[in-house]
């Protein structure tokens, strides 16, 4: 009997240390925790003129000046994108997280979009973008994508509301 509950209240410290976030991701969550304002996408690491579909849902011109929130408590947020000619407006849900760094690679943001009610809309596929900055007022999100065989970052520059 005394072997069955070590065993057990081992299992359970195991399991409880292997599940946890670790120092720098909680930090990280709680600064992501907020209203953001994405100020400006941009490309580098090549030349030229570019034009994306962002995230599978609408062009770059359209996220500029969108409106993102996240909730660190149960990992939810949304975007909100204004409409016009070229932009469908509206809410986004996501579900999102901080995936912790391995060797030679900054932590990133994770996330994959839900619905209203916090079911997975996306069939399991998510988006992963590099935290390249990461400050109480600030953020720098990048996203390494192929153009024609040639690499390109996106680079997504937000301030805190």
């Amino acid at each position: 009997m005394v072997k069955q509950s070590f065993f057990f209240v081992t299992l359970a410290a195991m399991l409880l240390v292997s599940c946890s976030v670790s120092k720098s991701a909680r930090s990280q969550r709680n600064l992501f925790s907020g209203s953001w304002t994405l100020n400006n996408v941009s490309y580098e690491n090549n030349s030229g003129n570019f034009k994306s579909v962002i995230f599978n849902d609408a062009e770059d011109i359209c996220f500029e000046g969108s409106d993102w929130f996240f909730r660190d408590n149960n990992s939810t947020g949304r975007y909100t994108i204004s409409s016009s000619s070229l932009c469908q407006g509206g809410d986004r849900f996501f579900r999102w997280s901080v995936v912790e760094p391995t060797q030679n690679y900054s932590s990133q943001l994770q996330f994959k979009f839900i619905d209203e009610k916090r079911k997975d809309i996306s069939g399991g596929v998510g988006y992963r973008l590099n935290i390249a900055n990461l400050t109480e007022q600030s953020m720098t999100l990048k996203s390494n994508v192929s153009v024609d065989g040639q690499p390109v970052t996106i680079v997504y520059e937000f301030s805190k509301k």
